[in-house]
């Protein structure tokens, strides 16, 4: 996250005259999202990932065609997207990112241990257990569950990589599932819209949410839309939206393959 300082600078620097004038920028016309390329399975520009599945939706909802601004993900995006007017949303931003306005979230996932059904290591529910131990496990480096693992003695087993990266030349997330597939790694620790969609496609793997872990950081977290910071009346439709259409949306992101939890990170009955 970024920190409120980075938030007043940028304030300063925006001017009040400008701020006045970015409630002008949302287009009336089409349903404008700010979205990576190559951020698959979420986002692609071929149209294939599940949150351009849901960008459809919500364009039909609102009776707008879907359009696209793409840029990667990483330092930069919101300032050349969604703050120059290019896009008036962005799909699938954590909530409480001081560089947006959050809508209402519309779901709420977790992480969880990718591993192979015939795996010794595919009973494991708890980054704890201490079958973990001796086994190669892929995390993603600075995510909240490589924390936990190096509490539970497991920094000497983890395999890092950078989600930060180019992903229209590196798939760090795919690499991982991968590993796990081909036995390089014995589990990979995963943000569960990245990798639950990889593990449906693939007969050989499962992922098993971290439901267990009692203590911080947290395993599951909102997912919302992010507008421009003084954009009341828009999020106000979106958070409409999202409340009269909650369960279509839970079923595209179901069918997707997204693990769903409810806001105290139980997971959720079909």
């Amino acid at each position: 996250m970024r920190g409120p300082c980075r938030i007043a600078a940028m304030l300063i620097l925006a001017g009040a005259p400008a701020m006045a004038q970015v409630a002008d920028l949302r287009s009336t016309t089409q349903f404008r999202v700010c979205a990576d390329p190559a951020n698959a399975p979420m986002s692609s520009q071929d149209g294939t990932g599940f949150e351009n599945r849901l960008a459809q939706a919500f364009g039909e909802w609102l009776g707008m065609p879907v359009t696209y601004t793409w840029f990667p993900s990483g330092m930069g995006f919101i300032a050349k997207t969604l703050r120059e007017g290019r896009c008036d949303v962005v799909m699938g931003y954590a909530q409480g990112d001081e560089l947006v306005q959050n809508t209402n979230h519309y779901y709420t996932s977790v992480f969880g241990i990718v591993t192979r059904k015939d795996s010794d290591l595919a009973q494991v529910d708890h980054l704890a257990d201490p079958a973990l131990k001796g086994h190669p496990i892929g995390v993603i480096a600075g995510s909240p569950p490589a924390t936990i693992m190096a509490r539970a003695g497991l920094a000497k087993d983890m395999r890092g990589a950078d989600l930060f990266v180019d992903r229209r030349v590196k798939d760090p997330v795919g690499d991982l599932v991968a590993g796990v597939r081909d036995g390089t790694l014995g589990a990979a620790v995963l943000w569960g819209p990245l990798a639950g969609p990889r593990v449906k496609a693939d007969p050989d793997l499962q992922f098993t949410p971290l439901l267990k872990e009692t203590a911080g950081p947290r395993m599951f977290y909102r997912i919302t839309m992010g507008v421009r910071l003084p954009e009341q009346e828009w999020k106000r439709q979106l958070n409409s939206l999202i409340r009269r259409h909650q369960d279509e949306i839970h079923a595209i992101l179901r069918d997707a393959g997204v693990p769903l939890v409810d806001d105290y990170g139980q997971e959720l009955v079909q």
